[in-house]
């Protein structure tokens, strides 16, 4: 989609961070935007901002690994935009500890929203994309999905797996001129890691920076297919002192 506008995105986990980021550039540059998350106030927030530059956005409380939720964003999606062009799979939750002291508990819960969310919206929307004959799924997945951090338990696993989940689709579907990328951050600061103990917030990244990814992800022309995951970090560890 070289042109953005009157096009139609969701994006998960909308109502702060890396998903709000990404719901006001997408808004910008003439899209509509459904953003979906479990907190109403952040979504209307969001919701708000966008429409105060002019855009237009639709709000939808749900959680997306729930199967119904699942299909009631997209099928809002639709109801009011006609379409669903772009899928942004940005809900995530952070679990981590040794494997071998991990709470089950917990693990189920990331494994739930980290990984079967973006698979219970990709069936969602998928059959919409294949009849259209277009579409792009990117799915924001971490450093944690490329490498191998001892404590990072069910987040660095989910985030693995959801990279290989990304290029199954791609791949299923790249006949039907679907596209599909796992975008892998480093730390973001955002309102969940601001306030980290020994965190160097200059030399971390910002929403904005993975905004301008999904945009220019976004914006390729058709046929272009643009490798497997993709890591965006910082050249300065985040996590040493100025």
């Amino acid at each position: 989609m070289t042109d953005l506008r009157g096009k139609t995105a969701i994006i998960t986990g909308g109502g702060s961070g890396i998903g709000e980021g990404v719901a006001m550039a997408l808004a910008r540059h003439g899209m509509n935007v459904v953003i979906c998350g479990r907190r109403e106030a952040a979504l209307a927030r969001v919701v708000g901002a966008i429409a105060a530059e002019g855009g237009a956005a639709l709000p939808v409380a749900a959680d997306v690994s729930q199967e119904a939720d699942a299909a009631r964003v997209a099928a809002a999606a639709v109801d009011t935009y006609g379409a669903v062009h772009l899928l942004v799979n940005n809900a995530a939750i952070y679990g981590g500890g040794p494997i071998h002291a991990h709470d089950v508990a917990e693990w189920d819960r990331v494994m739930a929203v980290n990984l079967r969310g973006p698979f219970l919206m990709a069936r969602a929307v998928l059959p919409l994309m294949r009849q259209q004959g277009e579409g792009h799924i990117i799915n924001i997945s971490s450093e944690s999905g490329v490498e191998y951090y001892e404590g990072d338990g069910a987040y660095g696993v989910s985030k693995h797996a959801l990279n290989a989940l990304s290029e199954i689709i791609q791949r299923e579907n790249q006949a039907h001129n679907i596209r599909v990328n796992a975008v892998c951050p480093g730390m973001v600061v955002t309102e969940m890691t601001q306030d980290s103990v020994g965190l160097n917030r200059e030399r971390c990244l910002y929403p904005e920076d993975i905004a301008d990814l999904v945009l220019w992800l976004a914006t390729r022309r058709a046929n272009v297919k643009i490798g497997r995951p993709l890591l965006i970090q910082t050249m300065l560890n985040p996590w040493e002192a100025s």
